[in-house]
């Protein structure tokens, strides 16, 4: 199936491993001319390697997200560099494991600034030129914690679930402009972060961390966890034109693992 966005440029964060990894390179595949963002360079050419292999575009760019003074400046070097960008994929790192009571403001207003206020400033620098284009995808990547909040992830439950008032609220206001804005959720993917979460979560219950992960397993109704690529080409379906009446939605990629409707 053709998705219809060869040619595209998109700026995809956390693209050096887990799941932002799977989602640059799978819109790589399609044809998308991709700017790799994150802090570590290392793991950016890593993927930048793996979708010169397959044939595909991109380019490596540092990019701190607590830092808002150079959105601009970063967004200029990739325009530069790519063209326009179409296709903008949010994608912040977690916070370490945290209860909800007696976390200090420092760090939660930290936190707000890296996960929400940073999505929210290059978004705003994005949509301009989508408006312009008359064309444009934002896709939210955030977690199952959002919808059903996971125990001593108290911070990313809370600021992610903000992202997704703010993501339907704004595509709302971007539909006219033929802009679709939507939020993917993975439950279990098995990447580096479940591996950190299920070995903090075996630390704090004296289990080892198997036992952990077969307690998992059997909450999730296919049985296994996901893939990163099934992953990432949901992403890359959200941003084709296939996915043009699709706005405002939450798109959960879980195995049926969150139990609420």
């Amino acid at each position: 199936m053709d998705l219809g966005i060869k040619n595209k440029t998109a700026i995809v964060f956390g693209a050096g491993s887990g799941l932002g990894q799977a989602m640059a390179i799978a819109l790589a595949q399609e044809g998308v001319k991709v700017a790799l963002a994150g802090r570590n360079m290392a793991k950016l050419e890593e993927t930048a390697k793996l979708i010169k292999t397959a044939g595909g575009m991109s380019f490596c760019i540092s990019w701190d997200l607590a830092n808002l003074g150079m959105i601009d400046q970063n967004f200029s070097q990739v325009e530069k560099e790519l063209g326009p960008v179409d296709i903008l994929v949010n994608n912040t790192g977690g916070p370490p494991p945290t209860t909800a009571a007696n976390q200090s403001a420092a760090l939660w207003a930290e936190k707000f600034q890296e996960m929400v206020l940073s999505v929210i400033a290059i978004t705003d620098r994005a949509i301009g030129g989508m408006k312009e284009r008359g064309w444009g995808r934002i896709i939210t990547s955030t977690s199952s914690g959002a919808i059903t909040p996971i125990p001593n992830l108290a911070i990313s439950n809370t600021l992610r679930a903000s992202l997704h008032a703010w993501s339907k609220t704004l595509s709302r206001e971007l539909a006219p402009f033929g802009i679709t804005a939507n939020v993917i959720v993975p439950g279990r993917i098995a990447t580096d972060r479940i591996k950190f979460l299920d070995t903090a979560r075996a630390e704090r219950e004296n289990k080892r961390v198997e036992e952990i992960e077969l307690d998992s397993l059997k909450t999730i109704p296919m049985g296994r966890m996901g893939r990163p690529e099934e992953y990432g080409q949901v992403a890359a379906f959200l941003a084709s034109q296939a996915a043009s009446y699709i706005t405002g939605s939450v798109i959960r990629v879980d195995g049926g693992n969150i139990p609420n409707i």
